[in-house]
């Protein structure tokens, strides 16, 4: 009884401390709880053929039936193959981005300089993504800018976006362009707590710029560095379907469609319910393992990890 009655104390002393803190968190857990988790019962029609007339307990329960007909389809390849690149190139030229704009505004001086800068990569975040593929459009139009560029230099003036070949490109450095700011303030945030009298005494030992950054600043952002990388891992499969289906065309499908803008078509346009309900549960599914592995991983060896 001792136990319990200090334990209520020490609860009830916590809220009286910090219940304003606690009320601005209940807006936030109600979010998660309407839109993140009450959805999550619409997950059993993958295991049905969903007739919305007859309601998810009235429909007929058809088990694996939708998983092994996407396993079996045409589409199949193409997408993992498709969703799989788009995230590794992703992954392998939009992760560093952001580390290397960071390291580079952390030895910019001139603070006027620096919020300018700050200013001009952080603003495309802001913008609508609509306005965004828009401006893509426009761009690598046959007389856009990017294919006046082309021109000058001798080259011949075609259609961007109708190459297939091409799509990756545009969409992954676009993609760059879009958040490489906004992704780089988690780093500026942890380069300033990385401590100063580290670079004083490297400086007095004759460190130079380089073997600083090798030797402090790359070390004190590792932590920082990983977790992100992990949650990264933790999306890798989950390429969102609006820039697709906003930049994409029938001529760009052998590379541009992935997992989220198949189950997007079938769901919405198709109205196959069940089989694009069934398509996004194994996605999140793979999602959930990544995730975990690259923690599991991670822990063992660089002793970092989410949990």
């Amino acid at each position: 009884m001792k136990k319990k009655s200090k334990f209520g104390n020490q609860v009830r002393k916590d809220w009286y401390r910090n219940k304003m803190l606690y009320l601005m968190a209940v807006p936030v857990v109600l979010w998660y709880l309407l839109f993140c988790y009450k959805p999550m019962y619409g997950a059993l029609i993958a295991f049905q053929d969903y007739r919305p007339a007859k309601g998810i307990w009235g429909s007929e329960w058809v088990g694996m039936k939708h998983f092994i007909r996407f396993f079996d389809s045409y589409y199949f390849v193409r997408l993992m193959r498709n969703t799989l690149l788009l995230s590794f190139y992703s992954l392998l030229f939009g992760f560093p981005a952001p580390i290397l704009l960071a390291l580079l505004l952390n030895e910019v001086k001139n603070g006027k300089f620096k919020r300018i800068i700050q200013t001009v990569t952080y603003l495309p975040h802001f913008i609508s993504l609509v306005v965004i593929v828009g401006l893509i459009k426009d761009f690598c139009l046959t007389d856009g800018l990017l294919n006046d560029i082309i021109a000058a230099f001798g080259g011949e003036r075609i259609p961007l976006l109708q190459q297939p070949s091409l799509y990756r490109p545009i969409y992954i450095l676009s993609g760059i362009w879009q958040e490489v700011g906004w992704g780089s303030i988690i780093y500026l945030a942890a380069l300033s707590g990385i401590d100063a009298q580290l670079y004083e005494a490297a400086a007095i030992d004759g460190a130079g710029k380089l073997r600083q950054a090798i030797s402090i600043t790359i070390p004190g952002l590792m932590p920082t560095i990983i977790m992100m990388l992990i949650l990264r891992f933790g999306s890798l499969m989950g390429m969102g379907y609006e820039k697709t289906i906003l930049l994409y065309n029938e001529a760009t499908y052998e590379t541009a469609d992935i997992i989220s803008s198949y189950v997007y078509r079938s769901g919405l346009l198709e109205q196959n319910w069940s089989y694009s309900t069934a398509i996004g549960l194994m996605n999140s599914v793979v999602n959930c393992i990544l995730l975990i592995t690259a923690n599991a991983v991670s822990r063992k060896m660089t002793k970092s990890s989410l949990w």
